[in-house]
């Protein structure tokens, strides 16, 4: 942490008096930091435990910024480390609001607010992909279920290697099941692959506390092209996020086959966590396992 300090002191030019974590994750984190004075920059560094990711959201936030409706973060800068170990940086606009998460004051304003939500989601689901899937360090051309099964593969090899990975018997079974079933669980799979987010929550987007107006989307997570129901599987919690999951479904309907493959989305989401940070969340795991587990039958 205070070698972080000294290094973004010595990369803006003026002594940080401190840096304060506002929002931390398994692979990443997020950090007001302050000048000499002790007052907020209008800049935030976001750190990445792995190397290169850094690099690549800062493409993706600027393609995003360039083909959306709403506000991106602009990017001020990176630090990389190629000769001692620490964290890459990413230097980004600090821009006010609160999380969408924080209720708004009346339902009318909600009603408004999901509307701009979804407005400017579908900006970017308009841009097609032209064939192409997968992250933006390793895209191809491909067909989303093959690309999905290739991606669970890699996942559970990756987590056979693992002697202790916090998972019994009975969570292997049902991974092992969900890829005995990818086949069905993608029947009939036509949907085309568009410009997504990547990180779609509530809390990756910015209102006005006062007049609940949308601001700002936040945190992209590095999937570039995908079909538009994989950019809405995180909002699997009940209340707000699922109330505007189904406002976005009123304006932009995906298949049916949604109601079971949202579940699988966010079971291989939480093995991809495990996998790349040794930690993931146990509840969001048995959540997912429980709820697909009609489906596997």
């Amino acid at each position: 942490m205070e070698q972080l300090r000294a290094e973004l002191s010595h990369l803006l030019g003026e002594k940080l008096s401190r840096m304060e974590c506002v929002n931390e994750k398994t692979d990443t984190s997020l950090w007001t930091l302050y000048d000499s004075q002790g007052n907020p920059m209008p800049l935030m560094a976001r750190c990445f435990s792995a190397p290169g990711v850094a690099s690549q959201l800062a493409w993706k936030m600027s393609m995003l910024a360039r083909s959306g409706t709403v506000r991106i973060p602009t990017v001020y800068g990176i630090l990389t480390h190629e000769d001692h170990p620490g964290p890459d940086v990413l230097l980004i606009e600090r821009l006010r609001g609160v999380p969408v998460e924080a209720p708004a004051r009346t339902p009318d304003r909600w009603e408004q607010l999901k509307d701009q939500i979804v407005e400017a989601l579908l900006a970017w689901h308009r841009q097609d992909s032209r064939g192409l899937v997968g992250p933006v360090d390793c895209t191809q051309e491909n067909l989303w279920p093959h690309w999905y099964r290739q991606r669970v593969e890699v996942l559970w090899g990756t987590l056979n290697q693992f002697s202790n990975t916090g998972l019994s018997m009975q969570d292997k079974r049902i991974l092992f099941r969900t890829r005995e079933c990818l086949p069905a669980l993608f029947d009939g799979f036509n949907d085309n692959c568009v410009l997504v987010h990547g990180n779609f929550t509530l809390r990756s987007m910015l209102k006005d506390a006062r007049s609940d107006q949308l601001l700002a989307m936040v945190g992209p997570g590095i999937m570039l092209w995908a079909p538009r129901e994989y950019e809405l599987f995180r909002l699997s919690e009940s209340g707000l996020a699922e109330d505007l999951l189904w406002h976005y479904l009123q304006r932009a309907p995906v298949s049916e086959a949604f109601l079971w493959r949202r579940w699988l989305y966010l079971l291989w989401d939480e093995v991809a966590q495990l996998v790349n940070t040794g930690r993931f969340n146990r509840a969001t795991f048995a959540m997912a396992s429980k709820s697909l587990l009609p489906w596997l039958a």
